[in-house]
């Protein structure tokens, strides 16, 4: 029996395969496909390569037993739009998608963005912020919320990349959108059944949960509704629109488990949501712990998202990282979190790049940060600068040099050579 979690070089994204079933009749699972940037050299690489192993001929193609799309970030699903737009211009196919997990933001508040919020961000931000970005050259206004606008610009991109995947997925592609929820929204409901996604594997949901996709819901249609009646500005329209949790309160985690051996995905969630969300569904005891084999370190090993109480309530063999630096992931607090929380215990740490290349991307977006925090104190001197970026402090190579017995647990992704945790029997990887 196959169950093998693949991890894929996705730069500051995610992108991981799963491996089912048996050797005889090997399954795979597609989560997340990373940036624009990881498909043409990291992951159709990867699939050729297992569709080379499986000793399948060119005409015939690799079978994507299921797709899943965690959520709308673009280090998440522009991977994916590049691969499925190879496979919709490709008359021959290489591979073949069967069925397709994804929660777009208008399926998660029922609604569409408003016109007058989609106006509002491309007459002030350009036609590209509808592709999810901001001008290389904007300075924003020190009393703008950068975080607020960003967190905006991916909700209108999502819409945009989410229409143009659902539409190529399932009208040229002939997947099934979402057919274990009967063609809604994924959602963890208390009491909900596992999905039996093959005899021997099983998925069950934590995330995202009901409750909060219903207060979602709610507050967002009362903001609709105070808006109509407000006759509000455009840059009030900005401001309110934005809910900065929104990506990330849709993503879906899922735990899969198959001949007694588990793995967590966590997309990007937070650490609290995914405690809430195994104890809605009876995966975790309210404050107890459970121990997987796999754990996929949600939105990159950011500190934001975790503390040192997740970690010892999810105690993993396993722990993937996955980031090459950029926005600070892997971040050194989480690694302090987790070293406190396992100690020298018996477990691995997986990062999809090395420690000094992770360096070269933090210390890049370190002085990036520095300088927007210098611009703005030059328009309101009290604010905060964070002071200049220093090896012994800041590093990770630093950090596992200080600590050299966590150290030892490192193992690295490398460039083109697959890597594979076999939890079962081992995959072939070439």
């Amino acid at each position: 029996m196959l169950f093998s979690l693949d991890v894929v070089r996705a730069c500051k994204g995610d992108c991981l395969l799963l491996h089912y079933g048996s050797k005889d009749k090997p399954r795979l699972v597609l989560i997340d496909g990373g940036h624009y940037s990881v498909y043409v050299p990291h992951l159709k690489p990867r699939l050729e390569q297992i569709k080379k192993t499986r000793n399948l001929k060119q005409n015939k193609p690799l079978i994507i037993d299921l797709l899943m799309v965690s959520h709308v970030d673009e280090d998440h699903i522009q991977g994916i739009l590049e691969f499925t737009k190879d496979l919709a211009e490709d008359d021959e196919q290489f591979a073949q998608i069967l069925s397709f997990w994804h929660n777009s933001f208008e399926d998660v508040i029922e609604d569409d963005v408003p016109a007058e919020v989609k106006s509002t961000f491309t007459n002030k931000f350009g036609p590209a912020s509808m592709d999810g970005e901001l001008p290389d050259d904007m300075t924003l206004d020190v009393d703008e919320d950068e975080e607020v606008i960003v967190s905006s610009l991916k909700i209108l991109a999502s819409v945009k990349q989410g229409a143009q995947l659902r539409s190529r997925i399932i009208n040229k592609l002939k997947a099934e959108l979402n057919v274990d929820f009967d063609g809604e929204p994924i959602v963890a409901r208390n009491g909900a059944e596992p999905i039996q996604i093959d005899n021997n594997l099983k998925f069950t949901v934590a995330g995202p949960m009901q409750p909060e996709l219903d207060a979602l819901r709610k507050k967002h249609k009362q903001w609709l509704e105070s808006l109509r009646k407000s006759g509000k500005s455009p840059e009030d329209v900005l401001a309110a629109y934005a809910d900065k949790a929104v990506a990330n309160l849709s993503s879906i985690v899922v735990l899969a488990e198959s001949g007694g051996k588990s793995i967590l995905l966590t997309g990007d969630a937070r650490g609290d949501k995914i405690l809430d969300g195994l104890e809605l569904v009876g995966a975790i005891t309210p404050g107890g712990k459970r121990e997987v084999d796999v754990l996929k370190v949600p939105h990159h090993g950011s500190s934001n998202n975790l503390t040192q109480g997740f970690f010892e309530r999810i105690i993993a063999k396993h722990y993937v990282f996955s980031g090459n630096g950029e926005h600070g992931n892997p971040e050194r607090e989480t690694m302090d979190m987790l070293r406190k929380a396992r100690g020298d215990g018996d477990y691995l740490i997986h990062l999809t790049y090395p420690v000094k290349e992770i360096d070269v991307g933090r210390k890049a977006d370190w002085a990036k940060e520095q300088k927007k925090q210098q611009n703005k104190k030059q328009m309101k001197p009290d604010r905060e600068v964070r002071p200049d970026w220093s090896h012994e402090k800041n590093s990770l190579e630093a950090f596992f040099n200080k600590y050299s017995s966590f150290a030892k647990k490192l193992r690295f992704v490398e460039e083109g050579v697959p890597y594979v945790i076999n939890l079962l029997e081992k995959v072939e990887s070439e």
